[in-house]
């Protein structure tokens, strides 16, 4: 494709980030739905076919394009939580039960179920297996956007700033559970996939099993979690309490910081060796909890959410394109059976499980039957899976990468249209269950 051709398709690009939203929040559409469906039918036009669109030649690119996009995405997540973590604060800890419940059981139940159903009985080879449950086990807060929390401070319906009213997640448990766990499993995802490239490099789980342990699995999590919340809280003070008022970010408007903000947190955090997404949301939540109510929130939001639509939408398309220019050619009934396997049983099951004694009141207010079954099934996969991959496949030679990508991308495309489809009824149907019976008349 020539250059002419590449800023044309880019110009078109940026039309759709901006036409689309408006346009398609009228018919209750996804937007990803969108996107991949458009990218489908442009790998199949002459022109677009002569691209070179294999994910396995270009693995360092896509590491990068794909780690980007995250990183916005976490920093937007982070930013759009109105509900606290106090770190001190036990009932704060308290309210984000169903956050570390989805964490803690229903994440290591996934990446174990997909790795074992892939290494036992389909006979896939077990670094391969290991890196599929870790790259497939993150749900995602870049396409999940129809059961997410909506902005800072933001009304779900105006969708304007309100400075003295309820906020969306702190009266959505559902929207607060996902948004939440999305935030956090991208960085969690790592010990597993790093495990999986260990095999492949290092060989026998003996000769690196405690070093995993300690630093992969416990030391570079707490780093990463320590920078961010550091950075977050020297960055928050500065653009809020600086004694200069041209040092006072907040009091002129500057919402460029955020990205500032991501991209120093993520540096730092990587180059002393903690893990980077984890510092991102945790940077962004350090932020957000500096003068909650403050407009200045709204603003970084905003200037990050445009940067993630952005992103979103070329990882789609060429996602889209690469779906139909032999990304799928080695997926086969082995494949498709983890996919759906995933998708409509592991993951229900798993988020069930994680609810199981959990008090129906754990929030603000009460987490029903509905609700938890919503939060279960909700586990979007998409662009954090495919960096897993992309990151694991420029780090170790796998054997089955060409069938992983596969794999992979045809999770993503299947949960895309499945969750997508479904998310706006599941949304309405969990919601109706909190209506006053004369409102649902």
């Amino acid at each position: 494709m020539t250059s002419a051709r590449i800023y044309l398709a880019l110009g078109l690009a940026l039309f759709l980030a901006v036409i689309l939203p408006p346009v398609l929040s009228r018919f209750k559409v996804n937007a990803p739905i969108v996107l991949v469906t458009l990218g489908l039918g442009l790998g199949l036009l002459p022109g677009f076919r002569e691209l070179d669109l294999d994910p396995t030649s270009h693995q360092v690119a896509v590491t990068h394009i794909t780690e980007f996009t995250v990183l916005v995405s976490l920093m937007g997540v982070g930013l759009a939580l109105d509900r606290p973590l106090r770190l001190r604060s036990v009932e704060s800890w308290r309210t984000w039960s169903p956050t570390w419940r989805l964490l803690g059981i229903a994440m290591p139940l996934t990446v174990g179920g997909v790795a074992l159903l892939a290494w036992g009985p389909l006979g896939v080879a077990a670094p391969a297996a290991l890196l599929l449950g870790g790259a497939l086990a993150p749900t995602d807060p870049v396409l999940a956007s129809d059961v997410q929390v909506g902005g800072p401070n933001e009304s779900e319906d105006a969708g304007e700033a309100r400075e003295d009213s309820e906020e969306i997640d702190e009266d959505d448990e559902v929207r607060f559970a996902l948004t939440s766990e999305a935030g956090l499993n991208d960085g969690l995802a790592f010990p597993f996939v790093h495990a999986a490239i260990l095999l492949v490099t290092v060989g026998s789980v003996s000769q690196w099993g405690l070093r995993w342990v300690g630093w992969e699995l416990v030391g570079k999590i707490v780093l990463g979690v320590a920078v961010g919340i550091v950075l977050g809280r020297a960055i928050a003070r500065l653009a809020f309490r600086a004694r200069s008022r041209d040092l006072r970010f907040a009091a002129n408007g500057e919402p460029l910081v955020a990205i500032a903000a991501l991209l120093a947190t993520y540096g730092l955090a990587e180059v002393l060796g903690g893990y980077g997404f984890l510092a991102v949301f945790s940077c962004a939540m350090a932020i957000r909890s500096f003068e909650r109510k403050h407009s200045y929130h709204h603003d970084m939001h905003a200037v990050i959410e445009r940067l993630e639509r952005l992103l979103t939408l070329v990882v789609l398309l060429l996602l889209g394109m690469a779906l139909t220019n032999g990304i799928l050619a080695n997926l086969d009934w082995r494949g498709v059976g983890i996919s759906l396997f995933l998708l409509l049983v592991l993951r229900p099951l798993a988020g069930l499980v994680s609810f199981l004694g959990h008090p129906h009141r754990s929030g603000p207010r009460d987490f029903d039957r509905r609700e938890r079954i919503v939060a279960a099934f909700y586990g979007v996969r998409g662009v954090g899976s495919l960096f897993y991959l992309a990151y694991a496949g420029s780090h170790a030679d796998f054997a089955e990468i060409r069938w992983l990508w596969s794999v992979v991308a045809f999770t993503v495309l299947v949960s895309v249209y499945l969750h997508g489809f479904t998310a706006p009824l599941a949304m309405d149907w969990q919601g109706r269950a909190r209506e006053p019976s004369g409102a649902r008349d």
